[in-house]
């Protein structure tokens, strides 16, 4: 059966896209979410704990010194105004981030409140970034400590644990009621291996 690559990445997104400058108004604050919830390779902290370096609520106590990978880092709520209150960090309880190259989305949740995305706050919107991805060839990435779940048009994937070096890769298929997707994991893929495409 032929199946079509629509959507792959090199690596598992550990942190968000660059950016210049956050949206006017928009201050991390006490917010240190993302703190927690991301991989940190300088630090070679894990997701889903606190960094060493973080004071919960407060912020880091060596910001002027904090990595370069953390001065680049922010979040959807900060980039784009038209996040409520209500997506914050340290509200939401999880981070919503570009992952870099492939612009999938990333959710990562403190697994601390690990159906947080669930909340019907936030659930219908999420859902409609699955829809809306399908047609870029773009989806959406829920990491909660090292588990990871692919959400796509057909439903939930779970992808068990995926550690910041593995590949996440999607494929769809033509079923009776649409595309089915496919998703696989290759366990320590080469930074910068191309995305997955052709056919299989």
């Amino acid at each position: 059966m032929t199946g079509e690559a629509v959507a792959g990445s090199s690596k598992v997104p550990a942190q968000g896209v660059t950016a210049a400058t956050p949206a006017p108004g928009r201050a991390c604050g006490t917010c240190t979410m993302c703190c927690k919830v991301h991989f940190i390779g300088d630090f070679d902290k894990p997701p889903g704990v606190w960094c060493k370096h973080a004071q919960p609520g407060r912020g880091c106590k060596i910001y002027d010194d904090r990595p370069q990978i953390c001065r680049d880092f922010y979040c959807q709520w900060m980039l784009d105004a038209s996040y409520g209150p209500e997506w914050k960090p340290d509200t939401a309880k999880f981070v919503v981030s570009l992952s870099p190259g492939d612009l999938n989305l990333l959710i990562a949740v403190d697994p601390n409140f690990p159906n947080a995305w669930r909340r019907e706050t936030y659930l219908p919107t999420i859902l409609g970034w699955v829809q809306m991805g399908e047609a870029l060839g773009r989806f959406v990435l829920v990491r909660i400590g090292q588990r990871c779940i692919a959400l796509l048009p057909d439903g939930d994937h779970e992808l068990g644990p995926v550690g910041p070096d593995d590949g996440v890769f999607v494929a769809r298929e033509p079923g009776p009621a649409g595309y089915v997707y496919r998703v696989s994991v290759q366990r320590d893929a080469q930074a910068g291996a191309a995305p997955a495409n052709g056919t299989s």
